[in-house]
């Protein structure tokens, strides 16, 4: 056991209190009292699926499935007559409080990403499926398909669910739990999954929130406080989750999806199950998960066991639990690419049904269409070029039994940096095609020859997109520290840049290599241009400091495509055994 699962009797996990109902034949959560918060609106909506029949409804595939002897060894007999998972339950009992678990449900979420392009089959039937709530402007205003995206996707601890009431927190819109931030790069080529610890120490900022008759209330914002109170915590919406990611990250998310972890079952069922490997063998009493190593194809309830597990893997924390739910997803990604998934219409059906039923969305992202045109775009994704990967922490030194976790700086910020600069964390093939390979060429010939001396070297320094003051900042280096003496601050540039860049006559090329080299920017930051003047009248280069600027003195070299040696990541492509 590491130290992320050591702590108080009262920071018990919510996801190890788990029993089985042998009415809904659903696991439900039995916790201690804790005060009510507010929730996420989200009524209940009837589908197709729910129509009365006479044996079966839509649930048939895991109602009338049998039974594992380790699941029936859970529920007495007398509780669990034979035929009865074959009877269809009253529509009066699909209660609101009947959907069990917003729990990890942000990584159902990504699933149902990966199955959007299903959602053509009947879009006005699962429009009535998808639910939303306002982002309250802390996102982009929606994904556009001609730039990056950039998806939030978050699971909560959300509490209902029958035989629940009078423990924990009904009706509350639940804590940030499971955090996945999903870049998909500019050119559909790679994406990243980047993975949030809910114990992340964080300060979580002011969040305007939009409030039932459209007017605005100011949730305060505290400091170094858990990542996941950035939701459900004093009323805090998903928009809430958004900010902090952005203040977190400097990646500031298109939309923001949350799902129905219960959605693990049927989304696994639709597909006929997925496989998974253990490294050891695995019986875990708090998730009910029991499994010889080996390979295995799950679904239904011992899928949800699978990814709730956590004290029989790796260390036992909550970074452990985060490896093996990456794991899953690959699992799952891999069969819903398969083509007996995609070339079977009852499939992908079902998975447009459950996926939908699953959602929470925010209101920029509220329609089966735009759900489709989203899917569509990742749908051009190879899984080979989708990475999983955790935010680099460490545990934190503040505390003698650690049961938080801190940025680890460096590694942290470079991981941010790749995903702001929309820089893969694999090796992408189509990026090598004719084409590309001759403007990399290019730009590498332009970092290749003489270099003058810093002293010769002249230019002028304009702020195109960095923080206030950093012209000044950079000046400053160049002319102490650097050599560069024959330099100025030249102000604000006309408009603003997503990256530096430095603008040079032929004749001044001695003098932009030399710059390049002190500065760490690559050949294709160096743009041949018009011969300006400076101060004095004389030819300079102009350097231009985009939105990518670190700070003075700090080199450009985020784009080198590298990740930190010791960033946890997977890609999808590959089978993982969980240790």
């Amino acid at each position: 056991m590491d130290a992320h699962s050591r702590g108080r009797a009262e920071d018990i996990d919510p996801a190890d209190q788990w029993v089985l109902n042998p009415d809904t034949g659903d696991y439900e959560l039995r916790l201690s009292p804790s005060p009510p918060q507010s929730p996420v609106p989200r009524p209940r909506r009837a589908t197709p699926a729910e129509a009365p029949a006479p044996e079966r409804n839509g649930r048939e595939d895991r109602e009338n499935r049998e039974v594992p002897a380790s699941r029936r060894r859970r529920a007495a007999p007398e509780e669990e007559p034979p035929g009865r998972r074959g009877r269809r339950r009253p529509a009066k009992k699909k209660s609101k409080g009947k959907r069990i678990l917003l729990w990890t449900g942000g990584t159902m979420a990504f699933v149902v990403l990966a199955a959007g392009t299903a959602g053509y089959l009947y879009l006005q039937h699962l429009n009535g499926n998808i639910q939303s709530v306002s982002d309250d402007g802390a996102g982009t205003g929606g994904f556009s398909k001609d730039k990056a995206i950039n998806i939030l996707l978050i699971g909560t601890d959300k509490r209902t669910g029958d035989g629940n009431e009078g423990y924990g927190d009904n009706g509350s819109a639940g804590h940030a739990d499971t955090n996945i931030l999903l870049h998909v790069s500019k050119d559909r080529s790679n994406a990243t999954a980047l993975s949030i610890p809910r114990d992340l120490i964080v300060d979580v900022p002011d969040c305007p929130t939009t409030q039932e008759d459209g007017s605005t209330k100011v949730i305060p914002g505290e400091s170094e406080v858990r990542f996941n109170t950035s939701l459900g915590q004093n009323e805090r919406t998903p928009s809430c989750t958004m900010r902090t990611v952005t203040e977190l990250t400097g990646v500031t998310p298109d939309n923001f999806m949350v799902a129905d972890f219960n959605a693990v079952k049927t989304l696994t069922s639709a597909v006929g199950g997925v496989e998974v490997c253990l490294a050891k063998d695995i019986d875990d009493p708090d998730s009910h998960l029991n499994l010889p190593a080996g390979k295995h194809t799950i679904e239904g309830e011992e899928a949800l066991a699978f990814v709730r597990t956590r004290h029989s893997v790796g260390f036992g924390g909550d970074l452990s639990r985060i490896e093996i739910q990456q794991q899953f997803l690959s699992a799952l990604m891999r069969k819903l690419k398969s083509n007996d998934t995609l070339s079977s219409p009852s499939k992908m059906v079902k998975l447009a049904e459950a996926g939908t039923e699953a959602l929470t969305v925010d209101s920029k992202l509220d329609s089966i269409t735009k759900l489709k045109d989203l899917g569509l775009e990742l749908g051009k994704l190879n899984i080979k070029n989708l990475t999983f990967a955790t935010v680099p922490v460490v545990d934190n030194p503040a505390e003698k039994v650690a049961a938080t976790v801190v940025l680890k700086e460096g590694p942290a910020q470079q991981v941010f940096d790749m995903i702001k600069n929309d820089v893969s964390f694999t090796e992408v093939k189509e990026k090598e095609k004719e084409e590309q390979k001759k403007e990399d060429a290019a730009d590498a010939a332009r970092l290749k020859g003489e270099k003058s001396e810093p002293g010769e070297v002249r230019v002028r320094v304009m702020n195109g997109g960095a923080s206030d003051g950093s012209a000044g900042r950079e000046l400053t280096y160049l002319q102490n520290e650097a050599g560069v003496t024959k330099s100025e601050n030249a102000g604000n540039a006309p408009e603003d840049l997503d990256k530096t860049t430095l603008e040079y006559t032929p004749d001044q090329a001695d003098q932009a290599r030399a710059l390049a080299e002190i500065l760490g920017l690559s050949g294709a930051a160096l743009k041949p241009g018009e011969s300006v003047t400076n101060s004095q009248g004389l030819p300079t280069m102009t350097l231009t400091l985009g939105k990518d600027f670190k700070g003075a003195g700090v080199k450009l070299d985020a784009a080198s495509g590298q990740a930190p040696e010791d960033v946890q990541k997977s890609t999808a492509d590959k089978v993982e055994c969980a240790k």
